[in-house]
């Protein structure tokens, strides 16, 4: 089960591809409060998904929910599925130090990450698709 009671106990990150006109790809990390589904922070780059962006995300997260603090006040868990940028040694590392539980989903259990899956499948139907995206 990947929603809490109360904000703040676990948060869910993923990313997905924005295809534009022109044949470029615009990525984008983001992360949910998984108990009112808030979209907390995001990054967008044309590059691929890295470690950096995303501890750039993890500390974009604490930033937006408790300002310019070293930690977080009580740890929370960091759901995220097994891609690359998300079980980098340094991005583990850095979850750990900022008071984040590392945390992954089942290998090739999309359905065990609905929530971040749901977020995807609105943004891209609601925003994405209604909107011309003719360039990065």
């Amino acid at each position: 089960m990947v929603a809490v009671e109360r904000k703040d106990q676990r948060y869910c990150s993923d990313d997905f591809e924005i295809r534009c006109d022109n044949g470029e790809r615009v990525h984008v990390a983001f992360s949910l409060d998984c108990c009112d589904r808030q979209a907390i922070a995001f990054a967008p780059t044309t590059a691929g998904i890295s470690g950096e962006l995303i501890r750039g995300v993890m500390v974009q997260t604490l930033v937006e929910r408790f300002g310019p603090a070293a930690e977080l006040p009580e740890p929370a868990e960091w759901l995220s599925d097994n891609g690359s940028g998300y079980i980098a040694h340094k991005t583990r590392a850095l979850a750990r130090g900022i008071g984040l539980i590392p945390r992954r989903t089942a290998y090739r259990s999309p359905q065990s990450y609905g929530m971040a899956e749901s977020f995807v499948k609105t943004f891209k139907r609601d925003y994405v698709a209604i909107h011309a995206v003719s360039t990065a």
